[in-house]
């Protein structure tokens, strides 16, 4: 006889494991991710982002990568320069997974495989070089351990994108040392600058000195030439103006009368002359013709005349 209840159940089973089954076999992958597909135990596939097909039972999820940018905080080391001194240096990795596969297989952990080579190969660098160019350098330390590990980490499936030391710090001896040195090229500077300041200003003053020595010698030069030719002009209007007078002098004896005048004039300036001689002085020159002024007058009229001719 047919027993409904044990077939109704038998189904319902049936239902169910379908349903589990088909659960199981659909995996939805998120954007930049990539999941390590394992077919009884041995790698398969790798799977993209989006809903893809999983064989339960036989095929399993073993591995699950994303392949965005990953940041990876290097531990705290310290190093020793060349010269002798201890730095605390710690940094940061930036890289990303490149190939699902080998980072599944190629190492058992490729972060702390990353990790390790990473302060390996800082504490190599940082001892190749001085403490004063282990500060100035921060970009070639970052470049040569960046290199270092990409080619390593090829092999795990990664790429190292690149590596920044987040921090230096030397011993507090050696802070304060740095501080004392900074301090005493700050002052070796400021004396320079001073120095060369007071240098300037003397330069300054001394240029101006010369413009002005130089700036007075040519308006003194230029007030004599001036001078120079006021007088000669002055000199030039004087004769011009006395060989006026003389030419008017010369032009009225040749007028009527001109003679009589000149003879009056004379007389006027012989009489004053000798009238001068008697008020300023205690001795008087009197000459031998004073009595006959007519006749000395008559003298220099000649003179006049011959001059004339």
């Amino acid at each position: 006889m047919f027993d409904f209840d044990t077939s109704l159940g038998f189904w319902v089973i049936i239902i169910v494991l379908a349903v589990i089954f088909l659960f199981k076999s659909i995996a939805i992958v998120p954007q930049q991710h990539a999941w390590v597909i394992e077919r009884l135990g041995r790698f398969d596939r790798a799977l993209s982002p989006g809903p893809r097909l999983v064989i339960p039972f036989i095929e399993r999820i073993s591995y699950k990568h994303s392949l965005k940018e990953i940041p990876l905080d290097v531990p705290s080391q310290v190093c020793i320069t060349r010269d002798n001194t201890q730095l605390q240096v710690d940094g940061v990795i930036y890289f990303q997974v490149t190939d699902p596969m080998l980072a599944s297989y190629g190492s058992s952990n490729y972060i702390l495989a990353i990790t390790q080579l990473a302060q390996t190969t800082l504490r190599s660098v940082i001892g190749k070089m001085e403490l004063d160019r282990t500060f100035e350098e921060r970009d070639y330390i970052n470049s040569k351990i960046v290199s270092s590990l990409d080619e390593a980490a090829a092999n795990w499936g990664v790429k190292v994108l690149r590596y920044e030391i987040k921090d230096l710090t030397p011993p507090k001896e050696i802070l304060h040392a740095m501080q004392a040195q900074i301090t005493a090229e700050r002052e070796k500077r400021a004396l320079i600058a001073a120095s060369e300041g007071r240098k300037q200003e003397q330069i300054n003053i001394a240029e101006g000195e010369r413009a002005a020595a130089i700036a007075r010698s040519e308006g003194d030069r230029q007030m004599q030439i001036n001078q120079a030719q006021g007088e000669a002009e002055a000199f030039v209007t004087v004769a011009d103006a006395t060989a006026e007078a003389i030419k008017k002098v010369a032009r009225a004896i040749n007028e009527p009368g001109g003679i009589q005048a000149v003879n009056l004039q004379v007389a006027e300036n012989y009489i004053d002359a000798f009238s001068q001689l008697a008020q300023k002085g205690n001795t008087l020159i009197i000459p031998s013709n004073l009595s006959d002024i007519s006749g000395l007058v008559a003298s220099a009229m000649t003179v006049v005349k011959q001059s004339k001719d």
